[in-house]
Parts: structure tokens; C-alpha cells; sequence
């Protein structure tokens, strides 16, 4: 499961090292708080077409629904059963992209069942890059396009299980252009756990609980002193 991510540089430098062009109207950054149904950036590109850094909604709406909100927000696709899923069927074959990140949010239960957030990244500094699929959604009432966007997701590794049973589909840099449609076949392969020695985590402040909190102290360490 990913229900909550940050993006701690500008969205235009995160381009850069992923090698796209800034689209216009990104989403503004840092932001240390992103939530389902806010904008992030994406990353698409496929065979004869550059790659561009975009802004999608995230919650990808299939292209039956007739508001935003008619079934389940799809923040996240099972990577198990996506081919298997009308809403993300015909996505997985043409519409893939990596949705960017710094890090994520996890939360474990203390034993009065108090939710603690953890902070994860990658051990190399490295920004995430997970992996995603997108659907174009035309408003029927007033034919405004929309982009929008899920993050597949996979059982755990063995270090991720003591947080979560779920983690995203991480793709590694020289997967990137397999992902995204620019070497050819074969991007099924790539839907599974990251290695062991992918990622790290840190306990945060519960103030991130809040889906209305912002600023960087969101992803500090928590200490036991400050807890809220």
C-alpha cells in the first residue's frame, strides 16, 4: 500500500534527473504531505515519444465513471491481479509511467492502537521511482480531460513486512525506459519486490496523521519527547 508521499525538491529538478521535459503546471514543491487526489508528477514516455514530466490526479478514474467519486478511489493497483482488472487491463499495455517521489508513509499500531508514521526512502539518496498507469477521463458535463493516475503495488520484502504487508512496484534506473515503453517488451518482469537492501525508513511525528499538515519537520526523526 502507498496512501501518502512527499516530494522534498521542486518538481522541475526532479525532471532533470529522470531525464524529461517540465510540462507546464506542475505540481508546486517541496511538499511533504501528498495526498490521494492531489496532483503529482509523473513520468511518461514510450517508443518515438520523449519523456515529459506531467502533473495527474492521483486516483486513476476508469473511463465508465461519470463523476470522479462513482466507485472505489483507485490510489494503488495490485500488481498480482492488474491484468486481470478492467480498470487498469488495457493501461498495464499502453499507459505506463513512473510516478516520482523523495519517500513514502507507513503506519504501524502501538498496542492501544495509536497509528505510527513511518518515513521511507531509498538508502542511496536516490529518488523513488514507482510504478504506475494512467487513464485519460473526459467529464461528461463539461468535456474537461483529466489525467489521472495509479501506483502498482506488490507483497512486501522481508524488511518491508514489519511495517506494512504491501509496498510499491519500485523501478530501478536502468528499468526506467522498460517501464515506460522505450526498449521494447518485457516490463511484466519488473513487477515485483524491491530487493532487501532497497530501502529505509525512520519514525515521524503523528502530526503527518493529518492529511492538512505540511512543512519538512513532517519527515524528521521523531524523538520520544516531541510525540504528539
Amino acid at each position: 500500500m502507498c496512501g501518502r508521499m512527499a516530494m522534498t525538491v521542486p518538481p522541475e529538478a526532479m525532471a532533470q534527473v529522470f531525464g524529461a521535459a517540465p510540462a507546464n503546471s506542475l505540481p508546486e514543491g517541496p511538499n511533504y504531505n501528498i495526498c490521494p487526489t492531489n496532483r503529482i508528477a509523473v513520468i511518461t514516455g514510450g517508443e518515438n515519444r520523449p519523456r515529459q514530466m506531467e502533473a495527474m490526479r492521483w486516483g486513476l478514474i476508469p473511463h465508465w465513471y461519470k463523476k470522479p467519486n462513482d466507485g472505489p478511489l483507485l490510489i494503488n493497483a495490485r500488481a498480482e491481479t492488474v491484468l486481470d482488472k478492467p480498470a487498469f487491463r488495457s493501461a498495464v499495455h499502453t499507459r505506463r509511467a513512473l510516478v516520482v517521489a523523495s519517500g513514502f508513509y507507513e503506519w504501524t499500531k502501538d498496542a492501544e492502537g495509536g497509528r505510527d508514521p513511518w518515513y521511507i526512502t531509498r538508502r542511496d539518496g536516490a529518488p523513488l521511482a514507482f510504478a504506475g498507469l494512467w487513464q485519460s477521463w473526459t467529464d461528461p458535463a463539461n468535456e474537461e480531460e483529466l489525467r489521472t493516475v495509479a501506483a502498482l503495488t506488490i507483497a512486501a520484502n522481508t524488511p518491508m513486512q514489519a511495517i506494512h504487508h504491501r509496498m510499491p512496484v519500485i523501478v530501478e534506473q536502468p528499468d526506467f525506459g522498460l517501464w515506460l515503453g522505450e526498449q521494447g517488451k518485457g516490463a511484466a518482469a519488473l513487477m515485483r519486490a524491491a530487493g532487501d537492501d532497497i530501502l529505509q525508513w525512520h519514525r515521524v511525528d503523528r502530526k503527518v496523521n493529518s492529511n492538512r499538515a505540511s512543512g519538512p519537520e513532517l519527515i524528521e526523526p521523531w524523538e520520544p519527547d516531541n510525540d504528539s
